[in-house]
């Protein structure tokens, strides 16, 4: 199998894990089995394990400058710690489709911080994406259908928007380290680093886990959201990137609102309703403005 079709395969799989992590997640908690904060510091802590297993397996030398270490703390801070705990936090409270649909606004808040931060011009395109966006994300939010389970779709709706938004960050801080170093080895850095600072708001809800009680379909679901839909997707999403290149790699996130409301239609019963088909239809058009390339000729 040539490299290139093996790199669309590993981010369509990465894709379905992230859309599939988003039931599992939700099964987990309102199964009564653990709470959101316990499922982050699982994740999480795993993943670092398996990482660091892989090292062994593939050592990579690769020393970080120290002009890099803030750098990285503030990655782990952002990717890791704030993007977790507010991500899962905020899905436990609101639907599936509203948690993927507002990450997908992860462009537009590039667009914003690009043009207040870097002083990039924004033209009269990205302008009515950024409007289309932030109308998507306000439909989302003013749509309040509290449910079994989505107890909160305001606050966890926010959450999600938070968590975008420090995923934005993320994104700006970590993209100078991936051209320098190992992308794997920065992401172990990041997982370890993050993992530590995560650890005193989760040890409390980790220690009320009462693993006894899992049944064979919660052990299920909390495999997938641990192997397939943390280690396993981040792993592959930087093997595509590394083949095929972000622009690449970015364009199969607009397949994961397609697979969580399938995924979440079956298995947690959530509605597919006029005003969600609305709010996806204006982000999606409002990433793709912010998106395209304007031919100034």
């Amino acid at each position: 199998m040539q490299h290139n079709t093996k790199a669309h395969l590993a981010l369509l799989g990465t894709n379905i894990f992230f859309a599939i992590n988003l039931t599992a997640i939700k099964y987990i908690i309102y199964g009564g089995f653990a709470k959101p904060f316990a499922i982050n510091i699982v994740r999480v802590g795993v993943s670092v394990f398996l990482l660091w297993i892989l090292f062994f397996f593939q050592p990579v030398k690769s020393f970080v400058k120290k002009k890099d270490i803030g750098r990285l703390v503030l990655c782990a801070l952002t990717g890791i710690a704030i993007n977790q705990l507010l991500f899962v936090k905020g899905l436990s409270l609101t639907y599936s489709i509203h948690a993927v649909l507002l990450m997908l606004t992860t462009p537009i808040l590039i667009t914003i911080f690009a043009a207040w931060v870097l002083r990039e011009r924004l033209n009269n395109l990205k302008i009515a994406g950024l409007l289309l966006g932030i109308t998507g994300a306000t439909i989302l939010v003013t749509s309040i259908e509290n449910s079994e389970i989505a107890t909160n779709v305001l606050w966890g709706d926010m959450l999600v928007i938070f968590n975008a938004i420090a995923y934005t960050f993320y994104f700006i801080l970590v993209k100078p380290l991936m051209k320098t170093y190992n992308p794997v080895v920065i992401i172990r850095i990041i997982f370890t680093i993050g993992f530590f600072m995560m650890l005193p708001f989760c040890w409390q809800e980790f220690k009320d886990v009462g693993w006894k009680e899992f049944t064979p379909q919660a052990w299920l679901s909390m495999g997938l959201v641990v192997i397939t839909g943390t280690f396993f997707a981040y792993l592959f999403n930087v093997y595509g990137i590394k083949i095929l290149g972000a622009s690449i790699a970015g364009s199969y996130i607009y397949l994961q609102p397609f697979f969580a409301a399938v995924i979440a239609y079956f298995f947690l019963g959530e509605a597919i309703t006029i005003n969600k088909l609305l709010a996806a239809a204006c982000i999606f058009l409002g990433v793709y403005c912010c998106n395209k390339k304007v031919n100034n000729s």
